[in-house]
């Protein structure tokens, strides 16, 4: 007598299948308005971390060596833009395809998205680690390092490329944790990795006397903590169960986890082209200035920083409104996909109008917290942060709109979205207006490409709402006709 084999995606099934109806009464019915922040909170901290390991380097650093300091880590910054590039194509198109999956009814197909996004993440943040190896000074050269730094961008990025699988593994796989219903323990990995870092900057640069190596040593210490965190939840999952050979990436579901992560990741990899193209401007035309080539570098790499953080904290809202839209989008719940957006994109304006306020009355208290500079160092640092980033209060709305389109599984759109504000529109602004205004020309780019950017999203994202009211009145005709 044959024996009937069960089919294992079955078992995997009913295992987790009260995980999963507890899972779809929480991202199916409960209220947005209490379900947003439990995703967007650690969704932010964990963004802000991101952005604080860099942003507390450089404090330290502006300190110890000064504006030299602060301009050689912002000469590195373009990899760590790339690291979290990285990080975001495998943490949220794993995360997306996981949550559709689940909506779906998936399993089978869930476990094998959540361990090819992780294989994908060791796998690109070993090729990067030996690719700036091998190329590091014609990397900081390129960049934009000049004769004065160019030491120290090639001692602190040196060091810090060693962590770079960790840091990818740390922030990809928070997406993953966050998308198994755990946001709490994905904020925790990142804040504790944070926090070291914190506490062993000031003794290795100042007790220990090691200077802008002791910052990045600090750096690596943070991030290897933190993606031990990760890979230790990653291996008990709880809405399914992960075995080794799901970490093999497989072509197919590679090729769907980019669809689904090529917007974020293109939009950081934008940030990083502007962020290289910015740095040479600065440089070159900085020279032709009374300012020089240092102070425009030194001063771009703190705006950065600072507009980083903000930045950290509506992708950390657009992150958090990925779960829910893609969950209830794939359930056909169009409802709660529109409500959740709106209330994602006014929580990122009102943080986008306190950040405008900041930015144009504190601009000289924010300065000095990275450190000291001459009076010539100050006035261009105001005029720089009040100008650059003068439209930051409709810097929400593109990142919101981008992340729904992913989220939604509209893969193109939303890349699409992701370039316009700096690849469209600033990238041009910034070889273009400095040939009539010099340095000036690249302080204005910026808010006229966020303006057009955040025009523009409105408009994409009102059409798409009026595909969903037809499909969502598709819905109602078919259930009341029984269908």
């Amino acid at each position: 007598m044959r024996r009937t084999q069960e089919d294992p995606g079955k078992d995997r099934w009913r295992e987790t299948e009260m995980e999963e109806q507890d899972r779809r009464s929480w991202l199916g019915t409960e209220p947005i308005g209490a379900l947003l922040p439990k995703f967007a909170v650690p969704s932010i901290v964990a963004m802000m971390v991101s952005a604080l390991y860099n942003m507390v380097d450089q404090i330290f650093i502006g300190h110890k060596i000064g504006p030299l300091g602060n301009a050689a880590t912002n000469v590195a910054f373009p990899l760590t833009i790339t690291c979290t590039a990285l990080a975001l194509l495998c943490g949220v198109g794993g995360a997306a395809n996981f949550n559709l999956s689940m909506g779906r009814r998936e399993p089978e197909k869930a476990e094998r998205y959540v361990g090819t996004a992780v294989g994908m993440m060791l796998i690109l943040g070993v090729i990067l680690c030996v690719l700036v190896q091998i190329f590091l000074n014609p990397l900081m050269l390129a960049f934009g390092a000049t004769d004065k730094i160019l030491d120290y961008s090639l001692t602190y990025t040196g060091i810090t490329s060693l962590g770079f699988p960790f840091l990818i593994l740390a922030n990809g796989g928070s997406n993953l944790v966050r998308a198994d219903g755990s946001p709490t323990f994905s904020m925790l990995c990142n804040l504790t990795g944070a926090l070291i870092n914190c506490v062993l900057d000031p003794l290795f640069i100042f007790t220990f006397d090691m200077g802008i190596a002791g910052a990045a040593w600090a750096t690596i210490i943070g991030q290897f903590v933190s993606a031990v965190m990760a890979a230790v939840y990653l291996s008990r999952f709880k809405t399914v169960k992960l075995h080794l050979r799901s970490l093999l990436p497989s072509p197919a579901f590679c090729l769907s986890i980019i669809s689904l992560g090529i917007a974020p990741f293109f939009n950081q990899m934008a940030m990083m082209i502007v962020q290289i193209v910015m740095n040479n401007t600065l440089t070159y035309y900085g020279g032709q200035s009374i300012y020089g080539k240092e102070i425009p570098l030194a001063c771009a790499g703190v705006i950065s920083k600072v507009n980083m953080l903000f930045m950290a904290l509506v992708i950390g809202i657009a992150q958090g409104l990925q779960p829910i839209a893609s969950f209830n989008y794939g359930a056909k719940n169009y409802r709660r996909v529109k409500e959740a957006f709106r209330r994602a994109l006014t929580a990122a304006v009102c943080i986008s109008v306190c950040a405008f306020v900041c930015f144009q009355l504190f601009p000289r208290q924010i300065i000095r917290i990275f450190g000291e500079g001459s009076e010539e160092y100050f006035l261009f640092a105001e005029k720089f942060f009040r100008i650059y980033l003068f439209c930051t209060f409709l810097n929400g709305i593109q990142p919101i709109t981008s992340n729904l389109f992913t989220a939604i599984g509209r893969a193109k759109m939303g890349v699409f979205v992701s370039l316009t504000r700096q690849i469209i529109f600033l990238l041009p602004l910034l070889l273009l207006l400095p040939i009539v205004f010099g340095i000036e020309g690249i302080m204005f780019a910026a808010p006229v490409a966020d303006s057009m950017a955040a025009c523009l999203a409105v408009v994409l994202v009102r059409r798409e709402f009026g595909i969903i009211d037809r499909m969502e009145q598709e819905e109602k005709r078919r259930a009341a006709q029984g269908e």
